[in-house]
């Protein structure tokens, strides 16, 4: 699953008229792919040698999360789904399922990895209604010697998650390097460096509607409607009770990439009452852009419901 990110890159410096703000292009440049994202690297600050050992490093770890995460290749997550179980999952795997546990509960339900069945039969005008029969996150058991899935024909996404954790990484890898001014564009954002990077955050359109300062933190965006699948056009991000999602864009910001990935996801697809509970349970994060879906029957934007 493709979930496009209308994330406008609009400079690679700190802000202006910030002491000792470094030269507008950034002096290091690196692109790559992952999980169906254009992966960009940006760098001050770090000479050549540092930069290539730095590089070198971000495509192994990218080839590593596509091994584990990826559902377009023989993957341990392609294995699970295929075979129902996984033996002695890797950390990585351990990780997300334990993030997702934390996301599904703080959300109600909203973020739940089991839709994949009814993803893909939107996407291929197949049986909606059989496909969410399918869908159930108590019916996944993990542990660090075994991951089940407990009926034939469910199957796990963590689209909605491995692009942020790949971020994470990669800001991981950057400290290891020494590091300290960066910039990881994985689909999700994760910036280094206190004096901060500005981004502008766009509508499912396009059109950009702010812009922030973004500096040790990440920032994820979600619009449903950004990609169409299936024969009906229909939004790409599914609630797993099949409803429409009643936001074209939301943006949020947190400590952790993988974490404004889940919720960016999981809040598009809730009502504001409900978002500002899940946002409550979940401290450090912070909504960033709300713009409510046309049909959607509440007026405003989130910041009208609750402190985000």
């Amino acid at each position: 699953m493709n979930r496009r990110r209308f994330l406008l890159l609009t400079a690679c410096a700190a802000l202006p008229g910030m002491a000792g703000a470094a030269p507008a292009a950034p002096s290091q440049e690196w692109r790559g792919r992952a999980m169906g994202a254009d992966v960009t690297l940006r760098l001050h600050g770090a000479g050549p040698a540092q930069a290539r050992g730095f590089f070198a490093e971000a495509a192994r770890l990218l080839a590593q999360v596509e091994n584990l995460f990826s559902l377009h290749r023989d993957s341990d997550l392609a294995r699970l789904n295929r075979d129902g179980r996984l033996r002695f999952p890797a950390a990585g795997m351990v990780e997300l399922l334990a993030l997702s546990d934390r996301l599904h509960r703080a959300t109600g339900g909203a973020f739940d990895p089991t839709v994949q069945p009814l993803w893909l039969a939107r996407a291929q005008g197949g049986d909606e209604a059989a496909a969410r029969a399918l869908a159930g996150w108590d019916s996944v058991a993990w542990s660090r010697a075994e991951v089940r899935l407990a009926r034939p024909g469910m199957a796990l996404t963590f689209n909605g998650l491995a692009q942020g954790w790949a971020a994470d990484r990669l800001a991981e890898a950057a400290a290891r390097h020494g590091l300290t001014d960066l910039l990881i564009d994985a689909g999700e954002m994760r910036a280094l460096g206190a004096r901060g990077w500005r981004v502008g955050l766009a509508d499912a359109a396009g059109r950009e509607h702010r812009r922030i300062r973004l500096g040790d933190r990440a920032l994820a965006t979600s619009s449903p409607g950004g990609t169409l699948i299936g024969p009906r056009g229909l939004p790409h991000i599914l609630a797993p009770d099949g409803g429409a999602p009643p936001w074209d864009t939301i943006s949020v910001s947190a400590d952790s990439a993988a974490l404004a990935d889940g919720l960016s996801t999981a809040l598009c697809l809730m009502p504001p009452e409900a978002a500002c509970a899940a946002l409550a349970r979940l401290p450090g994060c912070r909504i960033e852009l709300a713009i409510p879906a046309p049909h959607a029957e509440f007026p405003g934007k989130i910041s009208s419901f609750c402190l985000a």
